[in-house]
């Protein structure tokens, strides 16, 4: 545009025509931004902008945000970012300060915002953030009448069931985390946020227990921790539910996963047996696994519940710790000729039985073990070996005649089992 070219403005908003400055004539006909509206809209975001950071106002100011930035782009990522982060400190200063802040949240269905970001597949960044945001958010906030707010709408279980990049190990961490501080929050209230009695949905339960051998230690012990939470819930509909859909599978692969972590530390002591002993970091890791499994069972049947105790019971008697530590002990094999038994060394078997005896104290587990140690007999253990059903969903073992006949013979004569507990 030449000197003494001068700007029409059209009767559309924002447009204008440029013309020569000397001949009058068009140049050229498009959207125009004068100075004055740049600096405008400059000046809005500054003056609009609350200036307290926690504040009712603040938290209206940032779902404005939201509402103008709800596809994540890689121009806006790092601003939406800020913005959730900004939202959840608002949310926990208000769950101390002002109950009004959850009363909007609430109104404008905030909670759903994080549900859309996360859908996107918005990239590992944004994803990252968002599961961290939400784990203090959930992690810091004390009033019961916000946790509810938090947990309504179902959004918390449409976050659960997402299919994220699990094969990113710090993208699973954060998820696993995110779903361990929502198990702290697990009461007999706020159960029935999660658990559907209706649809016999449980997702922060399944999803989590699906990570329970995975291959990153703080993965397996916060699933741990969360399974322990759940169960540690009296509600009597959710622990059924547990029970009967998912203790005999989660059990049996746990029992599954211990015992080939033992073959495996077998193997690595008869590979290593010439090392010197500095060297021997995987035996010493190994037993160190097996010692917290044991705690971990220990701590699933001192909570008391007869049903879940039962199965894993069952489970740990009948899949490991006779089979596969009682049966190393001697040349008889636990299954049926021609089949292939697992084995490992006596030394390694008698180990781990003293770390099962020094930990576990349980009548349900301890006393057939130690009768089927004493006296040679396996015989106890043959119809829970022989039968593949739900300990929960089939009748007390005192209704098998065998089982009972030797139930009672095994109190009558042997003085062992006339003693309380080991």
């Amino acid at each position: 545009m030449r000197m003494g070219a001068v700007v029409s403005q059209g009767a559309g908003k924002g447009c204008g025509v440029l013309y020569d400055g000397s001949s009058r004539a068009p140049v050229a006909v498009g959207p125009v931004m004068s100075l004055w509206q740049r600096q405008k809209n400059w000046w809005s975001e500054v003056v609009w902008k609350p200036k307290k950071a926690h504040s009712l106002e603040q938290l209206k100011y940032q779902y404005q945000v939201l509402t103008r930035n709800q596809v994540v782009t890689e121009a806006n990522k790092n601003l939406l970012v800020e913005t959730f982060r900004s939202i959840a400190e608002i949310l926990i200063w208000g769950d101390q300060n002002d109950s009004r802040v959850f009363d909007f949240f609430l109104e404008k269905n905030m909670q759903q915002f994080f549900l859309k970001s996360l859908s996107q597949k918005c990239g590992r960044f944004v994803c990252l953030q968002l599961l961290q945001t939400l784990s203090i958010l959930f992690e810091n906030i004390r009033n019961e009448t916000s946790i509810y707010y938090l947990l309504s709408n179902n959004h918390v279980n449409s976050l659960i069931v997402l299919r994220l990049d699990f094969s990113d190990e710090e993208v699973l961490a954060y998820y696993i985390s995110f779903l361990k501080t929502l198990s702290f929050k697990l009461n007999t209230h706020t159960i029935h946020f999660f658990y559907n009695e209706h649809l016999r949905d449980f997702p922060l339960y399944t999803e989590a227990i699906k990570f329970f051998n995975h291959s990153e230690s703080m993965v397996r012990i916060a699933v741990r921790t969360l399974t322990l939470n759940v169960f540690r819930v009296n509600d009597t509909q959710m622990l059924e539910y547990v029970c009967n859909k998912t203790a005999a599978p989660f059990f049996s692969n746990l029992v599954w996963f211990i015992g080939n972590n033992v073959i495996e530390l077998d193997e690595c002591l008869l590979s290593q047996a010439q090392l010197p002993f500095e060297q021997r970091q995987t035996g010493r890791t190994g037993g160190g696994q097996h010692l917290d499994h044991l705690y971990y069972i220990k701590d699933i049947l001192c909570l008391g519940l007869d049903s879940l105790s039962s199965v894993l019971a069952d489970q740990l008697l009948n899949r490991l710790l006779i089979p596969l530590y009682v049966f190393s002990l001697t040349d008889q094999s636990p299954f049926p000729e021609g089949q292939e038994s697992p084995r490992i060394s006596a030394t390694l078997a008698l180990f781990l039985l003293a770390q099962v005896f020094l930990v576990l104290s349980e009548s349900d587990v301890v006393l057939p073990l130690a009768y089927v140690i004493l006296t040679g007999d396996t015989s106890l253990s043959l119809p829970s070996l022989l039968t593949h059903s739900n300990p929960c969903q089939r009748k007390e073992n005192t209704d098998d005649p065998l089982l009972s006949h030797q139930w009672s013979r095994l109190r009558d004569q042997d003085p062992l089992f006339s003693r309380p507990a080991l």
